[in-house]
């Protein structure tokens, strides 16, 4: 008899998986695929009545039942045995061949599973096109559907009819949703993919006989789940798929609103709660079961070379060369197994089919646990630790002390359902006798632990769902009495009894979502309880002391630990304004106080960190200096802790008396840079690095904490810098009292020197802690050059001050007869233009110039040292021969002073 291959499209309830177990009952032997170990369990089940279980087989990933005379065998797709011939297969919603993490299962099976007389391909209309695509010489039938579908738009989850089921897509929603309709319409059950078929065949139990009228379900129920449902209505259209929130498709919407309906009996659908309504086109195509087709499926290279661990994965990447067979290189087994290779404790050496297959086997564990890749990856590489070696087994031992932790049943609802998903793991390995000592044993003790767990999370999911805060809440708000509340010294606040959030700060944080609807009715109760604390609360801020407060790196003051208040812009980065955060439930005259409070502290702590600052902005310091003296100050005060001086007009000099003007206001100013000392302290400077962010509107680059220089990069402007209290030289930032200090250090090694070139060690690059690389750099921002390099490694070994350049570039003329006065950098020369003169004396057209005039200095300034240092002027030989000042030329820097300004 040659074999058929047929394809039956079309929506659903058109009875297409009914048609294929009839089919394969019809037959001597058979195999159908289902997509869910839910939907394999309730078609075994069914045929188990028709042929008895002596011969019917279950084969899921965590569940295998095969009597040695099993006829007929009931799987989910990923478990098919292949090496089984039956005279009928069948496969289950083809449709789900595109989806990236099982649709290259769905496809394998597709392309290369057969009966020996007949094979049925069930699934969605828009598969046809494609099939058409893959020249499998099927033959296609399309279903109608039984019954009409029709969109009845939004209803409230109270005003639902009986009958009706509601979809969710989280743990938290489905069990408010079905709290809810216990206290509003005596109950419902619970349906989701993460349970285990007990629990689930005993929940939908109770809606089937009537026990409760509704039923609320994850998207679980749209694979083929028989159901009594004449409306299904949507409290959301959006899922986590394992690697985003995504919407769902109109396609995914179709398959689970067409479970409404049963046989003959018509359908609606709709929406509930938060859910946004259906767009036209989208619930007319819907009604009309028009869809997108299926332009491509995914696909995994079924030639696998299993040589070593590499070449595995190198097959696995080989793609398969048809348009419409897509690769999907982010499976999670395939990330798994790279990770394998990666791991030093495994692989990537591994060599031999039978290591290479086992590594396999376990990276292609499912991930049950819904961990995430890095969670799942964990556990795989530790069980790959031990069982890397075909020869190795998990000991007795070792998992009797894990399912020993998995066995007790005294928790809530959500920690019976994660312990229902670790069991399933190990079930999962209780049924590859090629990973334990003794499986069978295994396998009855998981199975034993999963159904004690089952019902247990039946228990609990019947007698209440989430709790019962919600049902006392509202009771509570009901009654004409004051609801009894309470503040515990850790912010958390009862109501009646009940933990309904907690107060940070002024802000009231509801322990549940305020989206969904049992969050509503927490916070609908709470607020109205938590008034007179935040009355209370605001009260202690106005009244705390100075300790009471912090400022924390976002911008915000803290009390007691938590933010009460944030800065805002204000007129300069000095003067910030206040807001309180939270608090919005009290009157505006009720929050002035602690307003004025967190504004007190903040202009303290300002005056307190900031000092010379504050003197400066908020009490005119300033105003009693003059002239250079007074716009340095502000100067200071714009940039946040220092200016760089190097670029500034030379003959501009601060007298003795300004300087000291300036120190007593707690500023420094030298030849390299002004600044506020008390600015460059790290608290100084993390304040005003909050500030300058505050006013900015977005974050502002913080220093190291203590660093003396750091490595620039693109991020540091020179505003940055300066309000940090740094100056660039080359790659790197300096503060700027070191800079002060190492520009006096090189000072005083040239007049050691007593030369133009001269040795500067490379010990004083501790000084301003600079590593050896960007020494040369920071040099340079001195205004020095390299005099003289070592032939053979390049480098410097002496260095001079950088010669200025005339206005016209040129250099100065020579006198007739005279013999030039000093060397370029010596005593004597002039600065004028960019370069110092080569030539000494000016041209003789210049006229004679006079002798400088003596010049005070600031006795405490660092250069006043310097100059002690000097050598004596050397006399002039005659007075034919001695310099001419031209008239209204300003006097010669000192050498001491010789490096700036910079180049």
């Amino acid at each position: 008899m040659s074999s058929s291959l047929k394809a039956i499209l079309g929506p659903t309830n058109t009875g297409k998986t009914h048609y294929a177990i009839e089919r394969m009952l019809g037959h001597g032997t058979g195999m159908i695929g289902l997509p869910l170990r839910l939907l394999a369990r309730e078609v075994y089940d069914r045929v188990v009545e028709r042929k008895g279980a002596a011969h019917v087989a279950l084969i899921t990933g965590e569940e295998r039942i095969v009597p040695p005379n099993a006829r007929y065998f009931i799987c989910t797709v990923e478990s098919m045995p292949t090496d089984t011939r039956a005279d009928f297969v069948a496969i289950d919603e083809i449709q789900l061949a595109e989806d990236e993490d099982r649709g290259h299962v769905f496809t394998d099976r597709i392309l290369h599973m057969r009966g020996a007389s007949e094979t049925l391909l069930l699934g969605a209309d828009t598969m046809r096109g494609l099939l058409r695509k893959l020249n499998l010489g099927v033959e296609s039938e399309a279903r109608e559907r039984f019954s009409e579908l029709t969109y009845t738009g939004k209803t409230k989850i109270t005003k639902l009819p009986k009958r009706t089921a509601i979809v969710a897509f989280s743990a938290e929603e489905v069990y408010a949703i079905a709290e809810l309709l216990r206290r509003q319409k005596g109950g419902a059950a619970v349906v989701m993919g993460a349970l285990s078929p007990r629990t689930r065949n005993a929940q939908v139990a109770m809606y089937q006989s009537g026990e409760v009228d509704y039923i609320v379900a994850t998207d679980a129920i749209g694979m083929g789940l028989n159901l009594d449902v004449d409306r299904v209505v949507f409290a959301s259209r959006t899922k986590f798929d394992g690697r985003r929130h995504r919407p769902l498709t109109a396609a995914e919407c179709g398959q689970i609103a067409g479970r409404a309906g049963r046989f003959r009996t018509d359908g609606e659908f709709g929406e509930t709660g938060d859910c946004p309504p259906f767009e036209e086109e989208t619930w007319k195509r819907i009604e009309q079961h028009r869809f997108d087709p299926v332009d491509h499926i995914q696909w995994r290279n079924s030639a696998l070379d299993y040589a070593s661990l590499k070449t595995l994965i190198r097959s696995l990447e080989r793609p398969s060369g048809n348009p419409v067979l897509i690769h999907n290189p982010h499976a999670l087994d395939e990330w798994v197994l790279r990770r394998m290779a990666e791991d030093g404790a495994i692989g990537p050496n591994v060599t031999g089919q039978a290591r290479v297959r086992r590594l396999w086997d376990l990276a292609r564990l499912p991930d049950f646990r819904k961990a995430g890749p890095e969670g799942h990856a964990r556990l795989v590489l530790g069980l790959a630790e031990t069982l890397a070696d075909p020869d190795a087994r998990l000991s007795d031992a070792g998992l009797e002390r894990r399912l020993d932790d998995l066995s007790g049943t005294s928790g809530g609802i959500a920690k019976l359902q994660q312990q229902l998903a670790n069991i399933r793991t190990w079930t999962y390995a209780a049924h590859r006798p090629d990973w334990l000592e003794n499986p069978a044993r295994w396998q009855d003790r998981t199975r034993e632990i999963e159904d004690t767990l089952s019902d247990a999370l039946h228990t609990a999911l019947t007698a209440r769902f989430v709790d019962r805060r919600t049902t006392a809440l509202l009771a509570s708000l009901r009654k004409e009495d004051a609801l009894v509340t309470d503040l515990t010294p850790d912010g958390d606040v009862t109501v009646e009894g009940h933990l309904v959030g907690r107060l940070k700060g002024l802000t009231f944080e509801p322990v549940l979502d305020a989206r969904t609807l049992e969050g509503k009715a927490v916070r609908g109760a709470a607020l109205a309880a938590i008034r007179p604390m935040l009355v209370e609360r605001l009260g202690q801020i106005a009244g705390a002391p100075v300790g009471a407060f912090s400022l924390n790196d976002d911008g915000n003051i803290e009390f007691g630990g938590h933010p009460i208040a944030r800065l805002t812009k204000g007129g300069d980065w000095m003067s910030p304004g206040v807001e309180l955060i939270g608090a919005s439930e009290v009157e505006p005259g009720e929050r002035a106080a602690a307003l004025m409070r967190a504004s007190d502290w903040l202009k303290h702590e300002m005056s307190r960190v900031l000092p010379t600052h504050w003197k400066l902005r908020h009490e005119k310091a300033g105003d009693a200096l003059e002239g250079l003296a007074r716009g340095l100050a502000f100067r200071i005060l714009e940039s946040g802790a220092a200016v760089d001086l190097r670029q500034d007009d030379p003959s501009a000099r601060l007298t003795p008396e300004q300087r000291e003007a300036l120190k007593a206001l707690g500023l420094r100013a030298g030849r390299v840079a002004a600044h506020a000392p008390d600015a460059q302290k790290p608290a100084a400077q993390r304040l005003i690095a909050i500030l300058r962010a505050v006013q900015a509107g977005s974050p502002f680059p913080l220093a190291p904490e203590g660093a003396g220089s750091f490595p620039l990069d693109g991020t540091w402007p020179e505003e940055a810098l300066a309000a940090n209290g740094y100056l660039r030289f080359g790659r790197r930032a300096v503060r700027a009292d070191l800079a002060e200090r190492l520009g006096w250090e090189i000072a005083k090694r040239r007049k050691e020197a007593d030369k133009n070139a001269f040795a500067i060690p490379i010990d004083l690059a501790s000084v301003v802690s600079c590593p050896s690389d960007d020494w040369p750099a920071v040099l340079k921002g001195f205004g020095l050059a390299p005099a003289e390099k070592d032939k053979e490694t390049d480098a410097v070994l002496l260095w001079r001050y950088a010669a200025r350049a005339r206005p016209d570039d040129r250099p100065a003329p020579k006198p007739r007869g005279e013999r030039p006065q000093g060397r370029q950098g010596a005593p004597g020369g002039r600065p004028k233009g960019n370069e110092r003169s080569r030539n000494g004396p000016s041209s003789p057209r210049n006229g004679p110039r006079s002798a400088p005039p003596e010049r005070k200095m600031d006795p405490d300034s660092p250069f006043a040292a310097l100059a002690a240092l000097l050598p004596p002027t050397p006399p002039a030989r005659d007075k034919a021969k001695r310099k001419r000042k031209p008239k209204g030329a300003k006097p010669p820097a000192s050498p001491a002073f010789a490096y700036t300004p910079f180049q």
